[in-house]
């Protein structure tokens, strides 16, 4: 007769089993989508799909950094403000790109700061693999360590949304030399915190990548508490004139750590270690929404010391996409924020 600590290792075991079958299934049944070309490894966005946005009036910057697998990759960055200014450097999340920043980037620099905001490899302005299994959660670390190396980002304010925080605190924790205070919006370290969070991972992940269009702009829209005007949301789209210019967003909801077997789990854990030497200024700007759901701000003031006494903020009426409902906001905080500290 099997014992009742049996049963429970039985049901974890089969959970697990049935949880990576449920995933292998999207993984399988999207892969690259509608029309991807193998012998198209990278794909470059026509500078023809930006000409219309009027409100993104920053003059773009190119620069190269290499892939072992892909070979040269062109990375998109806006640089604004005087070049002898502190660094304040924007970094985006899913769906969105540098475009996400145009109306905090006049802020910052009216008030002296030079401001650089990178586009990820598959977003933007960016290069895009095409190939969906090209986008690792390691070779995003790499690849914005790359560029931020060639840039020559030295003791900036990083302003890591989403996806930024979980790609620039792996670089914050092993090069702490480049950042001298961090702004945590809507972001933590996801790193497979046990089956409930999995569950809702591969949840998440199929409603994702249930249609056969990957859902750019109408997924920022849905996630914000402001319906997005027209402009906007052409802005969002403008990166991708074909679906299987969605490599990197396609991918993304892979990525995210559910489980020990994602190869992004230990890394991620041990940089969350390391976090509880953070001893700089951090300071957490998050939707009460998002708050109260998966990313509490707890979870940041008890692993970094440099969070106390900081003038963290919630923000009412806001949606996951704080940087759209709420970037005038966002900037005057962050000012606060690096006069203080």
């Amino acid at each position: 007769m099997l014992t009742t600590a049996l049963l429970v290792i039985l049901t974890i075991v089969a959970g697990v089993l049935l949880l990576a079958a449920w995933n292998q299934y999207d993984v399988q049944r999207r892969g690259n989508g509608p029309n991807y070309d193998p012998a198209v490894p990278v794909l470059r966005t026509p500078d023809s799909r930006f000409d219309a946005l009027t409100d993104l009036p920053f003059a773009p910057h190119y620069i190269d950094i290499e892939d072992p697998d892909l070979g040269t990759l062109r990375v998109h960055y806006l640089d604004e403000g005087p070049r002898d200014g502190h660094i304040i450097l924007l970094l985006h999340g899913q769906a969105t790109w540098s475009y996400s920043f145009r109306k905090m980037i006049p802020i910052f620099v009216a008030a002296g700061y030079r401001v650089i905001a990178p586009d990820f490899i598959g977003f933007g302005r960016s290069d895009k693999p095409a190939d969906w299994e090209q986008h690792t959660f390691q070779k995003h670390v790499d690849w914005l360590d790359a560029t931020l190396t060639q840039l020559q980002v030295q003791g900036c304010t990083a302003f890591m949304f989403d996806w930024g925080g979980y790609f620039g605190l792996r670089i914050a924790v092993d090069k702490p030399h480049m950042f001298a205070r961090l702004v945590l919006c809507t972001t933590g370290m996801p790193r497979a915190r046990g089956i409930v969070g999995a569950l809702w991972v591969a949840g998440w992940r199929r409603m994702t990548l249930k249609a056969d269009s990957f859902p750019i702009s109408t997924m920022v829209n849905n996630m914000t508490g402001n319906e997005l005007d027209a402009a906007t949301l052409r802005g969002l789209d403008a990166p991708y004139p074909e679906e299987r210019y969605k490599g990197g967003p396609r991918r993304f909801p892979l990525m995210i750590p559910a489980t020990v077997l994602n190869p992004a789990t230990r890394p991620n854990r041990a940089a969350w270690n390391k976090l509880k030497n953070w001893h700089k200024p951090a300071v957490i700007l998050i939707s009460e929404s998002m708050a109260r759901r998966g990313f509490k701000p707890s979870e940041f003031q008890n692993q970094l010391p440099g969070t106390a006494g900081q003038p963290h903020t919630l923000y009412p009426d806001t949606g996951f996409f704080l940087i759209e409902d709420a970037p005038i906001e966002l900037a005057e905080k962050t000012l606060e924020f690096i006069g203080n500290s």
